[in-house]
């Protein structure tokens, strides 16, 4: 085993967390050793994480609210730098590689003032501020997908390498397309939940024809002060649904559905990808970045998926939408065979080359 460490820091969503776990397993699979850091909301992910320690250096959000908590926000992160600083000469990692969100801020800035090679990893096709801040000083920046709007000083360190995908993802791709006969749907948020899929899938699958609803097999991921109205909702219709705030198994419930309906975060694209099936795309529509739809984009040009702004997706349009594709299994499986058609399967592999070619672990 290497006696350097990789050091990957990571921001508390699954967006973050879930690229940076599919590293680490590589990453151990070729005897480097691996520490995390995060923040305190990773915790509830459990403590699966391949890491031979996690540390949770303080850090926050240095925008939005009053000018007071913006300044306290900056006093945390100044307080995660020293802690940073005095983490990094302990453990004396080879790379620090960030995979996005504020708390990556401290660590990856303490490495490039300890002259530590950085690699930062963005997963989505426009790059969040946390990485827009600290690209200058990277010495690699490694992509999900193409990204738009990159500055020409930074071109020459992008490397294309796709969006790590965990295990229960890579496993997932080997499952077999669903048999055909009742449509399989299932319905997520993502890791932080929408309420707009508790709003709006529930009312257009209750209005639908009960032989149209007889035909339809729901699965829903639906925040927890959202499951009671959800429950309701299906129950009144007679719709058999199969409803839970976090199912740890998504890749797996992916694979066994005929169509998605999502928001369009990083990882959840390219899982629809890897394991290749349908989708309705509802990009988040309040990012001042817009990063969501970019993602839908990819899929969307390889017609593996439809995309629908926020303010169109209606019980109406749903409703309709579904009724048509109960009738038209064929159209799914085309949209499947398209979307798998942009998957990345090795991406965790490719990261973790560039992570050996850059910090020598």
């Amino acid at each position: 085993m290497s006696a350097v460490p990789a050091l990957l820091a990571a921001g508390g969503t699954g967006g973050h967390l879930f690229p940076a776990e599919a590293l680490a397993h590589v990453l151990a699979a070729r005897g480097v050793p691996v520490e995390l850091v995060t923040e305190e909301r990773a915790l509830r992910y459990g403590d699966a994480f391949p890491a031979r320690a996690t540390h949770m250096i303080p850090s926050a959000t240095p925008r939005g609210g009053s000018p007071v908590e913006r300044v306290r926000a900056l006093a945390r992160l100044g307080q995660g730098l020293f802690a940073s600083v005095a983490l990094l000469r302990r453990l004396q990692p080879g790379v620090v590689i960030g995979f996005g969100g504020y708390p990556t801020v401290p660590p990856l800035l303490a490495a490039s003032l300890l002259k530590i090679p950085t690699i930062i990893h963005e997963a989505n096709g426009v790059m969040g501020k946390a990485n827009r801040f600290l690209a200058p000083r990277a010495s690699a920046i490694a992509v999900g997908f193409p990204l738009d709007g990159a500055p020409a000083a930074w071109r020459e360190k992008i490397v294309l390498t796709g969006n790590p995908l965990r295990p229960k993802a890579l496993a997932a791709t080997h499952l077999p397309y669903p048999q055909e006969g009742a449509l399989r749907l299932l319905v997520t948020g993502g890791s932080q939940g929408a309420r707009i899929m508790a709003d709006v899938v529930p009312p257009a699958i209750a209005s639908l024809p009960e032989a149209t609803r007889a035909r339809l097999l729901v699965t829903q991921q639906t925040r927890a002060e959202d499951l009671a109205r959800v429950s309701e909702t299906y129950a009144r219709a007679g719709v058999d649904a199969e409803l839970a705030p976090f199912f740890d198994d998504l890749p797996a419930r992916i694979a066994a559905s005929h169509l998605v309906i999502a928001r369009s975060g990083a990882s959840t694209v390219s899982e629809l990808a890897a394991i290749g099936r349908a989708a309705i795309l509802v990009p988040l529509p309040h990012a001042l970045d817009q990063d969501q739809a970019a993602n839908a984009a990819v899929l969307s040009r390889a017609g593996g998926a439809e995309i629908v702004r926020q303010e169109a997706f209606t019980p109406a349009f749903l409703a309709s939408r579904l009724a048509q594709l109960v009738e038209s299994p064929g159209e799914l499986r085309r949209a499947a065979q398209k979307a798998k058609s942009v998957g990345v399967v090795d991406a965790a592999e490719r990261l973790a080359d560039l992570a050996q070619q850059v910090g020598g672990v």
